[in-house]
């Protein structure tokens, strides 16, 4: 195993110097399962080192519970920085891993799943078993301890909110899970647990593997800001939102002295944090492993210099798929400052306001796409093409002929959205990389990274299809890269 990678197959020499120099590039990238204890750790565990005899060492939490292995209470197995999707080994066990954070295994058959992303049972069991080591439902099942013991411990949440923000089907079941993984039952463990809350706010870490560039994604925040549905300061980001039809807001700062982001989230409800805090999580990218992006980027004579003054940069999400899809419309051709006042414009006149937010600097909530359906966009300055490639883009999201919340290779998403009228390759590729958080996907066409590529004559799209070939699978990332050091 190369530094920064997690392959199927580890090897064990490079895992073995990964945990006895406890090296946080590969948090969450592996665990250590201690044959003796029955227990399995991060690799940057604090507890004594066992012997290499006693140890085997797994992929992800869930296979080394389904091994029998029961989750450290020292280093935490949940404070983790999570298992970045792309290094799964095929397309179909990344999109069911991706279906699994968001709860698909929550209430819903394994069956069901393999349905959604088009193969049989059977096949994805297979495809589980031998690139994670640990079935479809070994993994939902830890990612639901592994969530509620972080609520349990960084929250004064009833058990029962705990149960059900975690995707327990009853309190019995929870209760029962825990048990076999903890030996102790959810409320003897809560003891001395958790922190003091202020009534007013939900509080969780986000890890991430360092580095992180949070201050270059506040920066790229910043600059798209759309007043009172963001806002954003030098110390964190907020936003409005609203999760099934129930508004609230959020906000995220950095934590000093530790590799993890702070989530505070307002007026929502317990039932929804799990779906929450994956769209944060998604969204600042904490997932991504820097080391891997760095060397393969770092070839690149280009990219060298700016992967050396940037090495945390991440890829900047976004909270709404549909919010994204117009911001990517208002941008053509025109520059940001121009496209930020128009969706400022767009929320004044056919957002929903959302008094409860104010006191974060917010008030209001982006339209859905019915309230754009028939939208007269022209009153408020866009073009008449414009206007129309909007109005299409809401039709097709309530009609469901694009979802941006659907797991879907990046030709597939490429394929649907350049369907719509008005919508090139461009904005395709834009909305790819930010609504859908494809790491390889590559506006070719932009003219700024032809500049650049060209050192100020712009260069045709083949030529720059050839240059990025080398920046395979990360070339989302040179482009953010690219963009940051145009200014």
């Amino acid at each position: 195993m190369q530094t920064g990678t997690t392959p199927t197959t580890l090897d064990p020499a490079t895992c073995e110097q990964a945990r006895l120099t406890r090296d946080a590039r590969f948090d969450g990238l592996f665990f250590t399962a201690v044959k003796t204890t029955g227990i399995y750790c991060r690799p940057v565990c604090p507890a004594p080192t066992p012997k290499p005899a006693n140890i085997t060492y797994y992929p992800s939490a869930a296979a080394a519970a389904a091994a029998g292995f029961r989750p450290c209470l020292r280093c935490r197995p949940e404070a983790a920085a999570g298992s970045p999707l792309h290094h799964a080994s095929s397309d179909l066990v990344g999109a069911a891993l991706q279906l699994i954070e968001q709860g698909a295994l929550d209430g819903q058959s394994v069956s069901a799943l393999a349905a959604r992303i088009g193969v049989g049972e059977r096949h994805l069991r297979r495809l589980f078993d031998s690139e994670l080591g640990a079935s479809p439902q070994d993994v939902a099942a830890t990612r639901r301890l592994l969530f509620a013991k972080q609520l349990l411990g960084e929250t004064r949440l009833p058990i029962t909110a705990v149960a059900a923000a975690a995707g327990y089907a009853s309190l019995r079941r929870f209760n029962a899970a825990f048990v076999d993984a903890y030996a102790k039952p959810p409320r003897e463990f809560r003891r001395g647990q958790g922190r003091p809350s202020d009534e007013r706010a939900i509080e969780l870490r986000l890890p991430y593997r360092p580095p992180y560039d949070f201050k270059g994604m506040l920066e790229f925040y910043a600059r798209r800001c759309i007043p009172r549905v963001e806002s954003i300061d030098a110390h964190g980001y907020r936003r409005s939102i609203s999760i099934e039809g129930e508004p609230g807001w959020f906000e995220v700062s950095a934590i000093k002295g530790d590799s993890a982001l702070r989530l505070r989230v307002h007026e929502v409800r317990p039932l929804h944090l799990g779906t929450l805090v994956n769209r944060v999580r998604r969204m600042f990218d904490v997932n991504a492993d820097p080391a891997a992006i760095m060397r393969t980027l770092g070839r690149e004579p280009r990219l060298r210099m700016l992967v050396k003054r940037w090495p945390g940069q991440r890829l900047p999400g976004t909270w709404d798929g549909f919010e994204l899809g117009v911001r990517a419309v208002l941008g053509q051709q025109i520059s940001v400052a121009a496209a930020r006042t128009l969706a400022a414009r767009i929320v004044d006149r056919y957002g929903t306001a959302h008094p409860a937010s104010a006191d974060g600097g917010l008030g209001a909530l982006f339209p859905q796409p019915a309230d754009l359906v028939d939208a007269p966009l022209e009153s408020i300055g866009l073009t008449r093409a414009r206007a129309a490639t909007i109005r299409s883009l809401a039709q097709a999201c309530v009609e469901g002929r694009v979802d941006f919340r659907a797991v879907q290779t990046l030709d597939a998403t490429l394929t649907r959205l350049c369907a719509l009228p008005g919508i090139g390759m461009w904005t395709a590729q834009y909305m790819a990389m930010r609504a859908h958080a494809h790491p390889d996907a590559f506006p070719a066409g932009d003219l700024v990274l032809r500049k650049i590529a060209g050192e100020g004559t712009p260069i045709s799209e083949r030529a720059m299809h050839a240059i990025a070939e080398a920046w395979h699978p990360w070339r989302a990332y040179a482009v953010m890269l690219l963009w940051r050091s145009a200014g």
